[in-house]
């Protein structure tokens, strides 16, 4: 794939991002695309500057100005091998954007390298969605939102109504969505209840809260994640049109970002809907920068532990349950001692859904299997394979 067909580089010496660098700042740790072979890279930042069916005008110009902060950020000093691709060219219609974004993220999946998308618009995650189809695998999604992004079929597709067109695209390989942080007084009672029914997962941001450790297995699961900077408080993330009094603190979204990067699993993310024109002192630029750099610290220390094939060197717990005829396995992990359920599913839907099999959980499902309850992320996990 020639890159430099579908992307303006960045440049360094026009604007905000002409700078007097230090040798430790973040840019010198990373390449600017020229005429590298992408696939040496383990991380791809792109920047995509649409928003032309955004509710959130002005975060098209958003890319450039979170990468004024990311790039004067200290390095990690580690050996990941970081390119930032620069800003991908706007189609001429939104499709050719979504077209375009979605071929760039499927080859970048296949060579292992996984994307970084600086938004414009949310509705960009239907584009990364659609990197994924051509690879013959279902996959999960996580969206950290203050909002569903539920719409009417037949509408078109905008940052408001995304989502739907991802569950019912045919065919349908979508596997399980989660949102992380809803808010109960932008949500209707009727899309709570669906995303009952589909067997997803959502969590109210007041629950959340109440325990954010409790994240990190949800994201743990997900192969692609979302990220809605309105889901911020306003106080903390003020330059979006849609923000709100209430959201995760800066610091918590810092904190799911690095849970994200710590993830075996996830293999593109996207940081959407920051806009510059209603920023005060670029400080939701910045915050964005800040969970960029957070997720590649944790991409700086995965551990490779996901246990697919032999599980022998992972410690297996086997709960009964008070019937004395079902059991729910649990194994830890020895490395980072996280914790995963193992699912039986019919033996017809192995192929199609292998993947799914181990379910990342926490050291609360164990208990709460213990005390005879069978885990909710246990039993919805079910409910789809069956």
């Amino acid at each position: 794939m020639d890159f430099s067909e579908y992307f303006e580089p960045v440049n360094i010496n026009e604007g905000d991002l002409n700078f007097d660098y230090k040798d430790n700042q973040f840019l010198n740790s990373i390449e600017l695309l020229e005429d590298q072979d992408v696939s040496e890279f383990n991380i791809a930042i792109i920047g995509v500057g649409e928003e032309r069916n955004s509710y959130n005008i002005g975060c098209a110009d958003s890319p450039n100005e979170v990468r004024k902060y990311l790039y004067r950020l200290i390095s990690h000093n580690s050996p990941t091998k970081i390119i930032d691709l620069g800003n991908l060219k706007i189609g001429a219609t939104t499709n050719d954007s979504y077209f375009a974004l979605s071929s760039i993220i499927e080859f970048l999946v296949k060579k292992n390298v996984l994307p970084i998308i600086i938004g414009g618009s949310q509705d960009l995650t239907y584009a990364n969605f659609l990197g994924y189809k051509n690879l013959e695998q279902t996959v999960n999604l996580v969206a950290i939102d203050s909002k569903f992004n539920l719409g009417e079929a037949d509408e078109e597709i905008d940052s408001n109504n995304f989502l739907t067109k991802i569950i019912l695209h045919q065919p349908n390989f979508l596997f399980n969505y989660s949102n992380i942080g809803y808010q109960s007084y932008f949500t209707d009672k009727e899309e709570v209840e669906l995303m009952s029914k589909l067997y997803f997962d959502a969590y109210r941001l007041g629950q959340v809260q109440k325990d954010i450790e409790e994240v990190e297995p949800i994201v743990r699961n997900a192969d692609i994640v979302s990220f809605d900077v309105s889901a911020i408080r306003q106080s903390d993330a003020p330059g979006n049109k849609n923000t709100s009094p209430n959201g995760f603190y800066g610091e918590q979204g810092c904190q799911i970002s690095r849970y994200a990067g710590l993830s075996d699993k996830v293999t593109s993310i996207g940081f959407y809907e920051i806009n510059p024109e209603l920023d005060s002192n670029g400080q939701t630029a910045h915050s964005a920068a800040q969970m960029i750099w957070y997720f590649i610290d944790g991409y700086n220390h995965r551990k490779n532990d996901f246990p697919v094939g032999s599980r022998k060197n992972y410690l297996k717990y086997i709960v009964n349950m008070h019937d004395g005829k079902n059991e729910v396995v649990f194994y830890k992990s020895d490395k980072s001692e996280r914790w995963w359920m193992d699912v039986p599913f019919p033996s017809h839907n192995k192929i199609k859904f292998e993947r799914h099999v181990l379910v990342p959980c926490s050291y609360k499902d164990y208990k709460t299997a213990c005390d005879n309850e069978v885990p909710n992320r246990w039993w919805q996990t079910f409910q789809k394979l069956s």
